[in-house]
């Protein structure tokens, strides 16, 4: 949200189903939530973008369901953005391949936009820290991740 607002997307849509995600989203630039999966979900982005897609979507470490939303919901000559580690290395094919859909990611690049990002976070400009809402230490990781993977957690950060 805050990469796409930043950039200057007028329409940012979020696909979700979290209140406190979908919270921060909001607060963070999203314009419109989407909380249908599947089909359902492809119709109504579909329905908010005047029938065409997305130009630009970011599937951010979903399961293979999240993949193919994704896709589906990429317009033709669209991309589709692949945040963070892949539950599944399979990408299905077909549907890029005919709908002229780029896909791309990888590991983040983080020193590539350092001198760009570091000053808007120093000045309050933007507050990516926001999305911790738990802290705990080391031995609390474990913890961390359950709360994450059950929804209890956007993101916990481990104080040393």
């Amino acid at each position: 949200m805050i990469a796409a607002k930043r950039l200057g997307a007028e329409q940012i849509v979020l696909l979700g189903r979290h209140a406190d995600r979908i919270a921060l989203a909001r607060e963070f630039g999203a314009t419109e939530i989407v909380s249908e999966r599947g089909d359902e979900a492809v119709e109504r982005v579909r329905e908010l973008t005047g029938g065409h897609g997305a130009h630009s979507v970011l599937e951010c470490v979903g399961l293979q369901q999240a993949v193919v939303t994704a896709l589906a919901i990429a317009r033709p000559g669209g991309a589709v953005g692949r945040v963070g580690i892949p539950q599944d290395d399979a990408t299905p094919a077909g549907v890029p391949f005919w709908k002229n859909v780029s896909v791309g990611g990888g590991p983040a690049p983080a020193r590539a936009y350092i001198e760009d990002l570091l000053p808007d976070v120093l000045e309050g400009r933007i507050e990516p820290g926001r999305v911790f809402d738990r802290t705990g230490s080391l031995d609390d990781v474990p913890d961390g991740y359950r709360a994450m993977n059950e929804r209890k957690a956007i993101k916990v950060l481990i104080e040393l």
